[in-house]
C-alpha cells in the first residue's frame, strides 16, 4: 500500500528544475528574428551541455555565431545519442569531469581565450549527496576553472524555487549562488526560471492512452508560467552581453498568464483531442508518505530511504508552491505552453532526465 501511494504521489510531479528572469517587454519578442553573427566568433563554453537546457543553449549559441564549446562527461555517449547529438552539432564537444577540479582546470586552459561561460549543471535526483556534488561542488569547480583561465562572464542556470528553500538541492544551489556573488573576478548573472515546458509535459503519453490527468487538491492549489527551452537558452546567452542583467539574481517565466494544474490539463486534452478526464489526489498523501519514509530512514540509517523521503518532499514542494512570475520584466519569450502541447501531441517528446516517469521515450 505504501509503495503504491508513494508511486502515485511522486511520479506525477513536474521536474525538479525551475528558474528565471527579465528583459523589457519589447525585447522579449525580438529573439526569433535575430541575425546570425551576434556572437562575433567569441568563445562560449557550456557546462552540462548534454542536459535538457544545456543542449538547447549550445544550439542557440551556435546559431548566434559563437565559437561554442560543449563540456560533457562522455563524448562517445553524446555522439551515439540521437536526442542529444543534433543539438551539439557544429559545437566543439569536449570531454571532461566537472567533479575533478584539476582535470577541469586543465581542460579549460586548453580551450584558449574564453569570453562567456554558462553553467547548466544540475543534480538529477535532488538528493543531498547528489545535490552537493553537482549543484554546489561541481559548479564551484567550473567557476574556479573559468576564473583561472580568464573568462569574462559567468551565467548560472539556477532555480526559481530557491526563493523559498526547504529542500537539499535548493540549499546546495544557494550555497553556490553566494560564492558566485562574493567573487570579484568575473561578471555574473544568476538566472532562476520558474519551470521548463518539459517539466509540465510528463503526462502526455498517459492521457493519449486514455488514462486520467492526475493533479493534487482541487487542481488550483498552485500556478505557474513555464518557459520554453529555446526562449530560456536565448535569455541565458544574452546575459553575457547585456549589462542590465549582470550582477543580479533574475527570476524568469514564460509569456503565459498564470496557469493552474487543472488549466494545464485542459490544454493538454485540447492538444491531443481527447475528452477531459481528471483524477484529484489528496495533498495529505505527501505527508503520510514522507513521514513514514523518514521514520524508517531514522530507524535504519539507510541513505536510500532518506533519499526516498527527500524525493517525497520535492514532490510536495511542487504540489503546494507557485512557480510563477507576474512582473512584466520577469516574463520572456514568445512560445506559449499551448503551442508546445500542440507540437508534442503530434511529434512526441524525447526522453530526458527532467521528464516525469509518466513520459515514454520517443520511438523512431
Amino acid at each position: 500500500m505504501l509503495k503504491a501511494l508513494f508511486i502515485i504521489a511522486i511520479l506525477i510531479i513536474p521536474s525538479f528544475t525551475f528558474t528565471f528572469t527579465f528583459p523589457s517587454p519589447s525585447r522579449s519578442t525580438l529573439h526569433s528574428s535575430r541575425l546570425f553573427g551576434e556572437g562575433d566568433g567569441k568563445t562560449l563554453v557550456v557546462a552540462g551541455a548534454s542536459g535538457y537546457i544545456g543542449k538547447s543553449t549550445v544550439k542557440e549559441a551556435v546559431r548566434q555565431g559563437y565559437k561554442t564549446i560543449s563540456l560533457v562527461r562522455s563524448k562517445s555517449s553524446v555522439l551515439s545519442n540521437p536526442s542529444v547529438e543534433p543539438y551539439l552539432l557544429n559545437s566543439e564537444i569536449v570531454e571532461t569531469d566537472v567533479t575533478d577540479l584539476n582535470k577541469l582546470k586543465e581542460t579549460m586552459k586548453s580551450l584558449g581565450e574564453i569570453d562567456t561561460v554558462i553553467s547548466c549543471l544540475a543534480s538529477r535526483s535532488g538528493t543531498k549527496r547528489d545535490s552537493y556534488l553537482i549543484d554546489y561542488s561541481a559548479t564551484s569547480n567550473f567557476l574556479k576553472a573559468s576564473t583561472e583561465c580568464g573568462a569574462r562572464h559567468f551565467t548560472l542556470l539556477s532555480a526559481f524555487c530557491c526563493k523559498n528553500p526547504w529542500l537539499q538541492f535548493q540549499q546546495a544551489k544557494l550555497k553556490f549562488e553566494e560564492e558566485l556573488e562574493g567573487q570579484k573576478d568575473l561578471t555574473y548573472s544568476i538566472v532562476r526560471p520558474t519551470a521548463f515546458f518539459k517539466s509540465v509535459s510528463g503526462q502526455l503519453e498517459v492521457i493519449q492512452k486514455g488514462a486520467p490527468f492526475v493533479m493534487f487538491g482541487d487542481g488550483a492549489v498552485t500556478r505557474c508560467n513555464p518557459i520554453a527551452e529555446k526562449d530560456l537558452a536565448t535569455y541565458l546567452i544574452e546575459c553575457g552581453r547585456e549589462e542590465g542583467r549582470m550582477g543580479r539574481v533574475l527570476n524568469l517565466g514564460g509569456p503565459d498568464e498564470p496557469l493552474t494544474m487543472k488549466k494545464q490539463g485542459e490544454m493538454l486534452f485540447k492538444a491531443v483531442g481527447k475528452e477531459e478526464n481528471f483524477f484529484y489526489a489528496p495533498l495529505w498523501l505527501f505527508d503520510f508518505i514522507i513521514d513514514n519514509l523518514q521514520r524508517l530512514a531514522d530507524l535504519t540509517g539507510l541513505e536510500a530511504i532518506e533519499n526516498a523521503a527527500e524525493t517525497g518532499r520535492i514532490g510536495k514542494y511542487y504540489a503546494v508552491e507557485d512557480m510563477l512570475t507576474t512582473e512584466p520584466d520577469e516574463k520572456f519569450g514568445t512560445i506559449t505552453l499551448q503551442q508546445h502541447y500542440d507540437k508534442i501531441a503530434v511529434e512526441g517528446q524525447e526522453y530526458d532526465p527532467y521528464t516525469t516517469m509518466f513520459a515514454a521515450p520517443k520511438k523512431d
